[in-house]
């Protein structure tokens, strides 16, 4: 994809989720989550843009973003802590 070119809308959703499914090979439940969260909020904030231009920059940025991610995901898998978080346990009923 050419830099004036607009992604079209399988390549945005196909960056969606796989932004999504690099969030979860993170161990750490707080950085997960927060990847997850701020997904979903970045796409929802950027899902208004019309502007051709502003839709191939959006969508640039989130490949930039994926890369950073991907990197961050293998990092934070080289130094995971042993331990589960609090929120990862299950809930035993009483």
């Amino acid at each position: 994809m050419s830099a004036s070119s607009t992604p079209s809308p399988a390549q945005i959703l196909s960056l969606y989720r796989s932004l999504l499914r690099v969030a979860r090979d993170f161990p750490d439940y707080n950085i997960r989550e927060y990847t997850k969260r701020r997904t979903i909020d970045a796409f929802r904030q950027n899902a208004s843009l019309s502007d051709p231009s502003s839709i191939s920059s959006a969508y640039s940025h989130g490949k930039s973003q994926l890369a950073v991610v991907k990197r961050q995901a293998v990092v934070y898998s080289l130094y995971a802590s042993p331990l589960r978080s609090v929120m990862e346990l299950q809930q035993v009923p009483f």
